[in-house]
């Protein structure tokens, strides 16, 4: 009998602790790994939440780049870390929606291997040109793709990626041939975009934006099937000849899978408050980034229901990284 009573009294002294945890939560900095280079989208995007989310928290939030293989590296080190709330990930629609589907096996499960907090932004991809290359418009860089079967190179941030399976997408709709360079990040292909090492690309509108603002690249078109607000004078691919083309990216906040829910809980309000300010409202749409915001078990529903899109389109095209 003794053992037994014994054995309870340290069931709910442990769950005391626990709860105790969870109450002085957080104690400590946290720190949003970005698994992708700095100066594309999601670095972009994350960088702009972490201080709104250290005042609210009263504590550091810091940005750590652990940029590879198309996010997969940073978010494995988010998966393996202790779940206690304070090694989150800014997730993407490339690490968290697109690579279970284009790598077998997957690398993680995003729903399993993660506790979602929230969807952050929902962003166009944009179909860019060098400003010295031929193409004014998409039916002019289609016309030439067909005439020119398997010569016309386009680069990407990373292999698996959004702005890749928007590139595969027009592939497949235009009924053309063009050659994939991926890259290690939006900032490096911005780099040989501009430069004239390859003459289009697709990016996310965000990290694109003030490029093409500033008149160093030509966009051609946004992915989505109405201009976006933020840059109203882009057509839409399905405006520039088109039909039925469209393709977005999307940015979340993820802590490890076995995070206690009180956690996922705390962050995601204090997330979903950030997203809802207008001033940082208009932050994220002046980025190019439409902010959302949502609960953890509408992210969830939503990741599960992009995993099963993404997972038809790669069966469809037969893009594989492995």
């Amino acid at each position: 009998m003794l053992p037994s009573i014994r054995r309870w009294a340290l069931v709910f002294l442990a769950a005391g602790f626990s709860l105790l945890a969870h109450a002085q939560y957080p104690d400590k900095p946290i720190k949003i790994i970005v698994p992708y280079p700095p100066g594309g989208t999601t670095d972009l995007l994350a960088r702009s939440l972490a201080p709104r989310l250290s005042e609210r928290l009263n504590q550091p939030v810091l940005i750590d780049n652990r940029a590879g293989a198309g996010g997969v590296i940073g978010s494995q080190v988010v998966a393996k870390s202790a779940a206690d709330g304070y090694t989150l990930v800014f997730g993407s629609i490339a690490s968290h929606g697109i690579l279970p589907a284009v790598q077998n096996p997957p690398p993680y499960d995003p729903l399993k291997d993660f506790a979602p907090i929230s969807l952050a932004a929902m962003t166009p991809n944009v179909l860019l040109a060098n400003v010295a290359s031929p193409f004014k418009s998409l039916s002019e860089l289609i016309q030439m793709a067909r005439s020119k079967p398997g010569e016309l190179n386009f680069g990407s941030t990373s292999l698996g990626g959004s702005p890749h399976m928007s590139g595969e997408l027009l592939k497949s709709l235009a009924k053309i041939d063009m050659v994939h360079v991926p890259y290690k990040g939006g900032a490096p292909m911005l780099v040989d975009l501009i430069g004239g090492q390859v003459p289009i690309a697709f990016d996310n509108l965000p990290s694109s934006i003030q490029h093409i603002r500033s008149g160093k690249v030509r966009a051609l078109a946004v992915t989505t099937t109405k201009r976006w607000p933020g840059a109203p004078e882009i057509p839409t691919m399905a405006e520039a000849g088109l039909p039925n083309y469209e393709s977005s990216a999307w940015f979340g906040l993820f802590a490890p899978g076995a995070t206690p829910k009180p956690v996922v809980e705390l962050l995601q309000r204090h997330v979903t408050a950030i997203l809802k300010q207008p001033d940082f409202e208009k932050l994220y749409l002046e980025q190019g980034a439409m902010p959302v915001g949502n609960t953890s078990e509408e992210f969830a529903k939503f990741i599960a229901g992009e995993m099963v899109k993404w997972r038809t389109v790669v069966n469809d095209t037969g893009v594989k990284l492995n």
